[in-house]
């Protein structure tokens, strides 16, 4: 058995033509310190963002490998949540473009996000149906609130109390209280899926979207602390802080349920409907951050615009029609007083303003109003563009003006066709309506020609023409310098499905769904308005043939012609003559791509069937048949001068395969839908592939030898890995199978950091017991004997196996660290609780250790109390931690009081509210610690 043969691995390059997915949103960032200047969208795993003025792409917060579902922008505008398809969500920071905190939680992909109001908390919603509200400060989860039986579609924070309304695809809307961690409200009025809501009005309205034209607008009364009184009627309780009527119907006194009455932080009572001209479902519904202007769409191209009134501004208004109404009673007759009956209908209240009308259908947007009543919007849409729309609502009668439009980057439609020059410099992208040269290196777009459809194409030998053959039977020539569309000819009636140049480089052959092999010569004409002759095309001769063409390919010797038939057979014709040759039988569905390999001893064929057939060219005899894709092998073509070939999928993926010895060598992942097409570069350094997800990736051939089996081996480890993180979680002791649970997950992450606990626990009891035997053996010998230190322990500077432990725990990610000690086995529990006595006695980490103590309290309750051995530990446990907490609070406390007297003589100097926003941080995190020490306290 000879050395295995080496391959180079070809890796990522770039991804580009991608201006934004349709799959996740578009939320305005910072850019150059402006607000609302940058776009965030989804680029399939990354996130662009864009500068909106100048159409450039200014940063790439690089993803893993799932695509992006969701992004949520944080209140001080510095940071970017971004969750992902498998349900993870990452935090990047928008100066370095670094994902600083991974928190991962959900099974599926993340639905809907939310930071509150101090950016302190973060909520998320998925498809796995679950709300999980994240810890941004302490980079960790807090709890896992379950409840809605589908989708989360949408969450909310409130601004001033600490409860959070989401809403689902089960038609329900949950109002929860974050203090106790439970839905103490479920509004079930809706017939079908709510899609979207939006609290309006100060948070006294609260406006839903479903499935049809009606915005259902329900008004929110919360009920003060002091009036929850048992034995007060109910009827004294709802009554709402809003100036609009309760329009209380029958049918909506259904539409609560409370989940028991001492728990009624508020009434929700519907009060009316907005109608929205769309008739289908609403897409996104969203308000401004200053809650004055609300807008919405569905699935259309336009979006429409409402602006909502003020408190002052209704007042303002009733007192108007007030006067009005008392003039016209007083025309009437004298005697009647018109005060009671009075108000502003739900359409005065909140206003149509405008529609946009985009240039198609919207798939998300988001938008800023500037103090001077400027309102700019900005949309995502379906087809691969980003526009931004200026609205002036100063104006009598509002128009929005297209302020920016990002296009040039990516095609409109899927790109069905590539093709290297032969330089290796220009690559070519076809699709439904246009043609874009890129140029390689840069990735810049340098030409855009509009086109018919385009289904095949290549550069024309001197790289300064290129021509593409179209599914209406055309060829159309370009020229490249000038842009211009040269010259359309009817070349077959019906689709060109293949084109090919020949080797001699004089002409090419196209092969159409009109049962044709076409034979052209390139030749130069003379226009009458040039003196210059032109490059053209002519037609010499026809093979007809009995079934639809599919795929040509020339022998690189020129004589022989390989013909695929939609009759699932390849058949080789030679070239000068038109005699049959061979055919190659075998598939089972039509073969849709080929390629001859550079000596003409091979031709691989790739299949509907899913398969690639190795065949010899001499005999036509089937050397191999692969199982290459799970689905339709749409393209394939030999790496230069070797037997190497690329085949793309209608399963997501490339592969490369040896063609002598039969093997799979790599498969290229990173497209997130069907593979169209692909193109080598006549170097064989370069791929380049294209795709349904509207993306054009590159792929690069490195100096990297690959070896089959370490590769295998990564491939099952990888696969091993998957197969974890889908197991079942866990169920910890003591938590019911309630409303809310952990809200982290097992990941691969989680358990490596388990195991590092667990071998540092395991060289820590190792090490004792040489310690020990080292104490013996120096009294026997009475006197010192050189201690042999532990290498892992020099390397940390010789610490203690105490201090190692704590290392290791210190390491553990904030995020991991709850699902890490879930998986821990009991037996470590002990010598752990032992080592946390110790380290709080020392004040180390009394924080994180805390933390930790908790929860495994909490987890192992049953096993720790009713074990003798660990009486003596918990008790001293007890004392430790009270004191060392109550340590840390007077040191917060004394730092406070100071911190506290500073800002008093600095406002007192400068008389200004300088501290006030950071203060209002600071009492959140004050209450949670202080919660979290009351915790401590009634556990311990």
């Amino acid at each position: 058995m000879g050395l295995s043969r080496q391959y180079l691995r070809y890796v990522p390059a770039a991804l580009f033509g991608l201006v934004g997915s349709a799959g996740g949103n578009a939320a305005m960032v910072a850019v150059g310190g402006e607000r609302g200047r940058g776009v965030a969208v989804a680029a399939c795993e990354h996130v662009f963002v864009w500068d909106a003025r100048k159409g450039e792409k200014v940063l790439i917060l690089k993803g893993l490998k799932q695509e992006v579902r969701f992004l949520c922008p944080s209140p001080d505008g510095l940071h970017l949540a971004v969750g992902y398809e498998d349900g993870s969500i990452r935090i990047f920071n928008l100066l370095s473009g670094e994902a600083n905190v991974t928190f991962n939680g959900h099974k599926a992909a993340v639905t809907a996000m939310q930071y509150d109001q101090l950016g302190g908390r973060l909520v998320s919603g998925s498809k796995d149906t679950d709300v999980i509200v994240w810890d941004v400060i302490n980079e960790s989860g807090l709890y896992r609130l379950k409840g809605h039986k589908d989708a989360v579609t949408q969450v909310l924070f409130l601004k001033e109390k600490n409860l959070l309304v989401t809403s689902g695809k089960d038609t329900l809307v949950k109002w929860w209280d974050l203090d106790t961690q439970h839905c103490f409200k479920t509004l079930v009025g809706h017939r079908t899926e709510v899609w979207g809501m939006a609290l309006i009005s100060e948070e006294k309205r609260l406006i839903t979207g479903t499935a049809d034209s009606e915005l259902r607008v329900w008004d929110i009364s919360y009920i003060q602390e002091e009036v929850k009184d048992p034995d007060e009627p109910e009827s004294k309780k709802s009554k709402g802080s809003s100036p609009v009527a309760e329009k209380n119907t029958e049918e909506d006194e259904t539409l609560e349920l409370d989940e028991g009455p001492e728990e009624r932080l508020l009434k929700c009572s519907k009060v009316g409907s907005i109608m929205r001209e769309g008739r289908d479902r609403v897409v996104t519904l969203a308000t401004d951050r200053t809650g004055k202007i609300l807008a919405c769409h569905g699935t259309d191209a336009v979006l429409e615009v409402f602006s909502i009134l003020s408190q002052e501004e209704v007042q303002k208004k009733l007192e108007k029609k007030m006067k009005k109404a008392k003039k016209k009673a007083k025309q009437k007759s004298e005697e009647e007083e018109p005060e009671g009956n009075v108000e502003l209908s739900l359409q005065e209240e909140i206003q149509r303003v405008t529609n946009i009308k985009a240039s198609a259908k919207i798939k998300s947007f988001d938008m800023i109003l500037s103090p001077k009543g400027e309102l700019k919007v900005v949309l995502l849409l379906q087809n691969n563009i980003i526009e931004s729309y200026v609205l002036n609502l100063s104006a009598q009668v509002p128009q929005a003006v297209r302020a920016s439009k990002i296009s040039i980057g990516g095609h409109r439609s899927d790109v069905r066709t590539l093709a290297f020059s032969s330089d290796n410099i220009a690559i070519l992208s076809a699709s439904a309506e246009s043609v874009k040269i890129w140029n390689r290196s840069t990735l810049q777009c340098i030409r855009t020609m509009d086109c018919e459809y385009a289904l095949c194409s290549f550069f024309v030998p001197g790289d300064r023409q290129v021509i593409v053959g179209t599914k209406t039977g055309k060829l159309q020539l370009y020229d490249l310098a000038s842009g211009s569309l040269m010259e359309t000819l009817n070349a077959h009636d019906g689709a060109v499905w293949s084109i090919a140049l020949s080797p001699d480089q004089r002409g090419f052959v196209t092969g159409g769904a009109d049962k044709c092999v076409k034979f052209w010569e390139f030749e130069l004409v003379k226009d009458e308005s040039s003196v210059q002759k032109r490059l053209s095309m002519k037609e010499v001769r026809i093979l007809q043939l009995d079934e639809d063409v599919l795929c040509v390919r020339y022998s690189p010797n020129q004589k022989l012609l390989a013909v695929s038939l939609l009759d699932c057979t390849v058949k080789i014709f030679y070239t000068d003559t038109l005699k049959f040759f061979l055919s190659l039988y075998g598939h089972k569905l039509p073969a849709l791509c080929m390629d001859i390999s550079y000596d003409g001893a091979l031709i691989a064929t790739g299949s509907a069937d899913r398969n690639v057939k190795i065949w010899g060219l001499d005999f036509g005899d089937c050397h191999r048949s692969l199982f290459a894709h799970d689905d339709s092998v749409m393209y394939l073509q030999f790496v230069a001068k070797s037997h190497l070939f690329f085949t793309a999928g209608k399963d997501n993926k490339i592969k490369q395969w040896d063609a002598d010895k039969f093997e799979h060598i790599q498969t290229l992942e990173g497209h997130h839908q069907e593979v169209w097409c692909l193109a080598l570069s006549p170097n064989g350094d370069y791929v380049v592939s294209a795709s349904h997800d509207k993306s054009l990736r590159l792929w690069e051939r490195t100096r990297e030898p690959l070896v089959l089996e370490e590769e295998r081996e990564m491939q099952r480890e990888a696969e091993y890995e998957e197969s974890v993180a889908k197991e079942d979680q866990p169920v910890v002791a003591g938590e019911t199978q309630g409303e809310t649970g952990l809200a982290g997950k097992k990941t691969i992450e989680t358990i490596k950091a388990a195991e590092r606990i667990m071998e540092a626990i395991e060289l820590y009891r190792e090490e004792m017991a040489k310690l020990k035997e080292h104490k013996a053996i120096c009294k026997a010998a009475g006197k010192e004997v050189p201690y042999p230190v532990n290498p892992i322990l020099r390397a940390y500077g010789n610490i203690t196996p105490s201090e190692y432990v704590l290392e290791v725990f210190k390491k553990v990610k904030s995020s991991e660290l709850e699902e890490s000690l879930l998986v821990l086995p009991f037996s470590y529990v002990p010598d752990l609780l032992r080592l946390f006595n110790e380290y709080i006695r020392l004040g180390a980490e009394v924080e994180l250790l805390c933390r930790a103590l908790l929860f495994l309290l909490k987890i192992h309750f049953g096993q720790i109390t009713t074990n003798q051995m660990l009486v003596t530990v918990i008790e001293n446990l007890k004392k430790t931690t009270i004191s060392r907490v109550s340590e840390a609070r007077d040191v917060l406390g004394f730092n406070m009081a100071g911190l506290q007297h500073l800002k008093r003589e600095i406002e007192a100097k400068d008389e200004v509210m300088f501290f006030a926003d950071a203060t209002d941080r600071f009492e959140e995190k004050k209450r949670k610690r202080k919660k979290k020490e009351k915790m401590i306290l009634a556990v311990v």
